[in-house]
């Protein structure tokens, strides 16, 4: 599949699950999170394309887990504990598939740009504990709304970059 159709079909199901979420669609009461080899499946799915289309796997985490009844705070709590590995195994994967690749600026670990990863973790460390009590204090129609226009805004960016 190519990079752009894999993009393209991506950003119709951000705008579906924007859409689901700022209406509030609500899934069958009887679903629920899938076994141990299902969330297997779908984690690796996640990740991958995650991957492939460079965004992170809080995008579609948060969604897939709303959609089995999961509360959103829940659901962005959860997502927010697994990216962490995540972006560690990241990090790790474009480290050693960069090393000694040619013509990479000064300050580089394979692909990774030491000082912005300095400047990102820094970011974070600072903020997450900020987002954290916001997401908290919010109720949850807020927050589906707030999530829905990441959605819709991360959709419509990727469209763009379609062009």
């Amino acid at each position: 599949m190519s990079t752009n159709l894999l993009k393209g079909v991506f950003v119709v199901f951000l705008f579906y699950m924007g859409f689901q979420m700022l209406t509030n669609t609500k899934p069958k009461p009887t679903r629920g999170l899938p076994g141990p080899l299902g969330m297997f499946g779908v984690g690796n799915g996640i990740g991958a394309v995650s991957a492939l289309v460079g965004i992170g796997g809080g995008s579609l985490s948060v969604p897939f887990m709303v959609w089995c009844n999961v509360t959103v705070h829940e659901a962005i709590g959860t997502s927010a504990a697994i990216g962490f590995p995540i972006a560690v195994a990241g990090t790790v994967g474009y480290i050693v598939n960069g090393l000694g690749a040619a013509g990479l600026p000064a300050y580089c670990l394979g692909y990774v740009y030491l000082p912005a990863l300095a400047g990102i973790v820094a970011a974070s460390v600072f903020t997450a504990p900020l987002g954290v009590r916001l997401a908290h204090s919010l109720p949850v129609g807020k927050l589906k709304r707030i999530f829905a226009l990441l959605l819709f805004v991360m959709g419509a960016k990727m469209l763009i970059g379609l062009f």
